[in-house]
């Protein structure tokens, strides 16, 4: 698994998986694909699309996106995939990978925020993408515990 960013640490590790977990990854492009097989999780669900995620109660998910409105109509879906413990890492190009997007740190931000969530760290992935970690509030977290 090669490190992105500077600070050395390996990116699984930075992305907070741990063995145990149910994960999904959404539009993970080849490049990162052994994220999928980086620890022992409980359950891998890897699809192209976020709408195509089915599972429930997740701990994780990491969505690949490069559209606003993509961002717009994913956050709130993916926040009731997740656990309320759990957390939703949406990841878009970076400026200087150029490709066409219209998406930024702050629009990831701005929807999260009208969804009862919050951002809590934003890391280098690679090269290419860079990554926005979003939760639940915690002091909503009561609200979606099924």
């Amino acid at each position: 698994m090669a490190q992105a960013g500077y600070s050395g640490t390996p990116l699984p590790k930075k992305l907070g998986l741990k063995d145990g977990q149910a994960v999904a990854f959404a539009g993970l492009p080849d490049s990162l694909g052994d994220l999928a097989d980086a620890c022992a999780f409980a359950s891998v669900e890897r699809v192209d699309s976020w709408d195509a995620i089915t599972g429930r109660g997740l701990d994780v998910i990491h969505c690949f996106v490069r559209s606003a409105a993509v961002v717009d109509a994913a956050v709130p879906v993916l926040r009731g995939h997740i656990d309320p413990d759990g957390m939703v890492w949406m990841s878009w190009p970076k400026k200087a990978a150029k490709m066409d997007t219209d998406v930024t740190e702050d629009t990831i931000r701005d929807r999260a925020l009208t969804c009862d969530m919050v951002d809590v760290k934003v890391c280098a992935v690679d090269a290419v993408w860079s990554g926005l970690k979003i939760v639940i509030r915690k002091e909503l977290r009561t609200k979606y515990r099924h």
